[in-house]
């Protein structure tokens, strides 16, 4: 990568990645999960990744590119400690930890969408710069709701 151009479409094709990892991912933790509202969380989830796929094709497509994915072994550890703590965790703990593992991917989430859209802003792409902002949002709002239901009703259930 020698240019910013070449970090921007590198670390594109890293989140497109991500974001098809997920949509594999997010069931099993659905299908995991005890909490009704964490399930309705991890569902509606579901739905804005699939979304986010659609999303990141049309900012490809502003680049004159078609969509692909870069293997991405940060999304990966991921996926990985999820399925861990899935194997490992039983009842309201389980809950309590596939939060924190959700958040944690969230966050990452979060860092990558923040750099790509002000990268696509400095590039003058604009278009880019508004789809990439939109999933940033969602991306924002997911983890609060995460944060909200950890913090009003799984984590005192799991303390108990």
């Amino acid at each position: 990568m020698e240019s910013l151009s070449d970090v921007f479409e590198h670390t594109l094709q890293d989140i497109y990645y991500a974001e098809q990892a997920l949509t594999k991912a997010l069931p099993k933790a659905q299908k995991a999960a005890s909490h009704p509202e964490l399930k309705d969380a991890l569902a509606s989830h579901l739905n804005e990744t699939k979304s986010h796929v659609t999303t990141l094709e049309k900012v490809f497509a502003t680049l004159g590119q078609d969509a692909s994915g870069e293997k991405c072994p940060a999304i990966d550890g991921l996926i990985e400690e999820t399925q861990g703590v899935i194997e490992d965790a039983s009842d309201e703990a389980l809950d309590a930890a596939l939060i924190g593992c959700c958040q944690a991917i969230e966050h990452y989430e979060i860092s990558r969408y923040g750099s790509l859209r002000e990268w696509a802003k400095v590039l003058g792409n604009t278009e880019a710069h508004d789809l990439l902002g939109t999933i940033l949002d969602q991306e924002k709002a997911a983890n609060n709701k995460l944060t909200h239901l950890a913090v009003s009703a799984v984590n005192q259930t799991a303390g108990a």
